[in-house]
Order: structure tokens, then C-alpha cells, then sequence
């Protein structure tokens, strides 16, 4: 390795060993595909300075044209045409692509809080677009009350018990009358990590799945740096 060459590996290196704790995201929507790609740096500064949101732009560009199998190239390019010139570790988080019937995204200002979300085909763009924000502030856990499986909802119960035999005012009562108590409050629980179960947060007077109205939602997901 030239010498010059062996500087500028020593220095890549000096700055992927600090923590990379800032950063952005960058979503593109063409047609039935979402492309999702977040890079780390380590400075709020450097997150939010126009020449990182254009670097998101390539590296989001990458994606679209190499697919997520590239992500190691992507990586690369980073490090070889960025990293030294911002002065800053940067590192590759998000990069995947997300396909359905329509696709719709939401990133929020700070440009770190995005969601995506996918309806069956046919679905209103515009309608959700909005869902795709009520996530990055709900942040629900599932779609639906039927995703959740029996071992969270038992898990739920454990925790709602311990928490009543530790209140003055429930100690007391037998067991099988908390269980009743706690059977009662499993329908908001699973109301506040359901996606379509939540209040919308434009309008919480109507659940998300109501606000969609003939709109199917199928999938979503949400991200932070």
C-alpha cells in the first residue's frame, strides 16, 4: 500500500471508531417502491447541514440503482467520497426497500423520524401520507390487535397484577378479581399499540382504521435515528 493511500486508511479508521450518534433519513417514493436509506455522523451540525441531505441523496440514488445487496458499495462510497471531507464517522443504518400496492412515506422535519406505510392498490396517497406521520408519533407496535400475540398479551397481565398488588387501594382484593379488572383493560392496551386501533393524532375523535375508511392498510414500519 502507497503511502499516501496507508494515511488515508489510518484516518477512515481513526473516525469509525467514534460514535456515530447523529445523523439523517431519506426516503424516495417512485411508483409501487419506497426507497429508505439513514446514515449515522456524529454531529447535529453536520446532520443538518445541506451538503449531508445531498449525500442522502446519492446514497438513496445507490440504492434505487443497485439494490439492497449494494449496501456494502454504498458503504464505500461513503467512506472514500464523504467521510474525510466532512471530518466525520459515517455509517450506513437504513437501506432497504419497501414495495406494495401503494406506497406512501412521512419524514419528519428534523429528518430524523420517518415511517413508511403500504395499502393494497388503489389505496388515497393523501390519506396515507398522514397515517405515515400519525406513526412517527404514535409509534404503534403492530397493525392490528390481531398481530399481537398471546404471550404480550399474558405479558401485559403479568405486569398490570404487579402493579395492582403494589397500589394501596387494590392490595387486597383477590387475584381473580384483578384478573377481572386487568381482562377489562386489555382493549386499551391493545387500542394504544395498534396502528389501526390508535386515535388518529390529527383528529383523535376517530381511530386510524376509520380515517382510512376503504383504504386497506397491509404493512408499516418506522424509523429513528
Amino acid at each position: 500500500m502507497k503511502s499516501s493511500e496507508k494515511k488515508v486508511s489510518q484516518k477512515l479508521q481513526k473516525k469509525a471508531d467514534r460514535e456515530a450518534l447523529e445523523g439523517g433519513l431519506k426516503i424516495v417514493i417512485e411508483g409501487d417502491k419506497a426507497y429508505v436509506v439513514s446514515v449515522s455522523c456524529e454531529t447535529d451540525f453536520l446532520a443538518n447541514s445541506e451538503k449531508f441531505k445531498l449525500m442522502l441523496e446519492v446514497i438513496a440514488l445507490h440504492l434505487k440503482n443497485n439494490g439492497v445487496g449494494s449496501k456494502q458499495e454504498a458503504q464505500t462510497l461513503l467512506e472514500s467520497n464523504y467521510s474525510l471531507e466532512m471530518g466525520e464517522n459515517l455509517q450506513i443504518k437504513d437501506f432497504e426497500i419497501i414495495e406494495g400496492g401503494t406506497v406512501a412515506s412521512y419524514v419528519h422535519s428534523n429528518a430524523k423520524i420517518a415511517a413508511v406505510v403500504v395499502a393494497e392498490a388503489g389505496g388515497d396517497e393523501e390519506k396515507l401520507k398522514q397515517v405515515a406521520m400519525h406513526v412517527t408519533a404514535a409509534n404503534p407496535d403492530y397493525l392490528s390487535a390481531d398481530e399481537i400475540s398471546d404471550n404480550v398479551i399474558e405479558k401485559e397481565k403479568s405486569i398490570q397484577l404487579e402493579m395492582m398488588k403494589n397500589d394501596p387501594a387494590m392490595w387486597n382484593k383477590p387475584d381473580e378479581v384483578l384478573l377481572k379488572i386487568i381482562e377489562g383493560k386489555m382493549g386499551k392496551f391493545k387500542s394504544e399499540v395498534s396502528l389501526l386501533e390508535q386515535a388518529f393524532v390529527i383528529d383523535p375523535s376517530m381511530k386510524v382504521k376509520d380515517f382510512l375508511a376503504s383504504t386497506k392498510l397491509t404493512s408499516f414500519k418506522r424509523y429513528a435515528i
